[in-house]
Parts: structure tokens; sequence; C-alpha cells
């Protein structure tokens, strides 16, 4: 299980399509992956789950991958929340 602290640098936080962009990047593996924010904790495959979070740039959060390809999940999820314009 990896676990990481990743600051959102994602221009407008994550709102509805950035959070599907998000979605559909965890989608990709097989590794179980949540986003902590606070008290919550959410399945970062669930649309839903991850739009009750309303995480705004510049927020931190912490990211867990545990799985067979749970070091290419964590990569791939830090590359896109800390990408400023996507």
């Amino acid at each position: 299980m990896i676990t990481k602290k990743i600051k959102i640098q994602l221009q407008n936080g994550l709102e509805a399509r950035p959070v599907a962009v998000l979605v559909q990047v965890a989608s990709q593996y097989n590794s179980s992956i949540y986003v902590e924010c606070e008290d919550k904790k959410v399945n970062a495959k669930s649309i839903m789950g991850m739009m009750t979070l309303g995480l705004s740039a510049g927020e931190e959060v912490v990211v867990s991958a545990n799985g067979d390809d749970e070091e290419n999940a964590m990569e791939d999820i830090i590359k896109y929340l800390s990408t400023a314009n996507a």
C-alpha cells in the first residue's frame, strides 16, 4: 500500500469535468484507490464520492493505492492532480 499527500494544482480544483477525468484515470487500475480530505475518505473510482469532497485548487489530500498496480496508479494520479491546466 502506498500513501502520499498531494496538493491539488488543477486550476479550478475538482469540479465536475476534472472529477470525471480523475475517475477515468483511477478506473484504469485494478488497485483500490482512495482520496482523503479532512475526515472524509472516498473511492477515487466513484464520481459521486469524489464530488462530495468539493476540492479546490491548492487543497491537500491524501491519496492511497493498494494492489498489484499501485505504483503506476499513484504515479498517474499524482501527475493528473499536479497539472495546473488539465
